[in-house]
């Protein structure tokens, strides 16, 4: 077994287990010191309009979770971007070398993170998901940001691109949903208090880092926010096999917009739809009817992705 990483409880010493200086960092584990040789992080872990959250304490207002984050690319993103504080990295000790693992290492290291490991058994009795890959690490809970900061064109003039997401409360759609709208440019999520997913592990591993930089809002009731958004001339699209038009023939897409997406089966309620300026829908050509809504989400995405930079 001298091919593995490390010793099951063992405190971690540097890179393949290396010894070296090391001081306590917290329970039951140890952190080594010195600078790591990596190349240059992300400046100030911000992307775009990424808000840093500095503090634990709350202002007012709920946290949307996400303390818990498990996987190997949603740690090393965690770290990288800096947004919030991580606590404590914490690595199965049987995992083999690998170039992702050095990564989280070194950044935690960097940032002077606790680092543990622990034996397989007392590892999985930690985690909350289904495939963790040996490594969790527990941060500050992720606070929404205002439901109005949303509402702004963003600082290089970005018109809002928003998704209202109306009762979807499957973690794996959910942190699917998430992932494809960081990399489709969306700046801003907007979820119900109530009767919807919020940032679990499982939604913290699928979105694999985006909940990292996504501006979330929680609100109320989508009704009452709609009412908002158009007051404030941000067009509500909504998403439904019944549709009033093709996606494709949306003509607004490089204007202040919102999506709407509603849970696979009932779809969005129909308050929410009775408030949407537009319903579209996207064309089927097999047999079946209808997709996945984090698939749909992922289509009407970069639609408007696609329109915006034809702009």
């Amino acid at each position: 077994m001298s091919n593995k990483r490390g010793r099951s409880g063992a405190s971690r010493g540097g890179k393949g287990g290396k010894g070296g200086a090391a001081a306590k960092g917290g329970k039951g584990g140890s952190r080594r010191t010195g600078a790591p040789n990596r190349g240059p992080r992300r400046g100030d872990g911000q992307r775009g309009t990424t808000p840093i959250r500095a503090t634990d304490e709350p202002r007012g207002g709920a946290n949307l979770g996400g303390d818990q984050v498990e996987g190997r690319h949603a740690v090393r993103e965690l770290l990288m971007a800096g947004t919030r504080r991580t606590r404590e990295v914490i690595l199965a000790g049987d995992l083999d070398p690998a170039p992702i693992l050095d990564d989280i290492i070194d950044l935690a290291d960097e940032a002077k993170v606790t680092i543990r490991e622990l034996s397989r058994a007392k590892f999985e009795s930690m985690t909350r998901t289904d495939g963790s890959q040996g490594v969790l690490a527990m941060a500050q809970p992720i606070r929404p940001v205002p439901f109005d900061e949303l509402l702004q064109a963003d600082r290089d003039g970005t018109p809002p691109f928003l998704l209202l997401l109306d009762g979807i409360t499957d973690p794996h759609n959910l942190g699917a949903i998430l992932r494809t709208a960081e990399c489709a440019g969306v700046t801003g999520i907007v979820l119900p208090k109530h009767r919807a997913a919020h940032v679990t592990p499982t939604v913290a591993k699928t979105a694999a880092g985006a909940i990292e930089h996504l501006r979330m809002a929680v609100v109320g009731g989508l009704p009452t926010a709609m009412k908002t958004l158009s007051a404030r001339g941000i067009w509500t699209v909504g998403l439904d096999a019944g549709g009033d038009r093709s996606l494709f023939d949306l003509t607004v897409a490089q204007e202040p917009i919102a999506l709407v997406l509603g849970a696979e089966g009932p779809g969005i309620s129909r308050l929410v739809r009775e408030r949407c300026d537009t319903v579209v829908s996207i064309p089927m050509s097999g047999v079946l009817d209808s997709l996945n809504v984090s698939n749909a989400a992922a289509v009407v995405c970069y639609e408007v992705n696609r329109r915006r930079g034809q702009s």
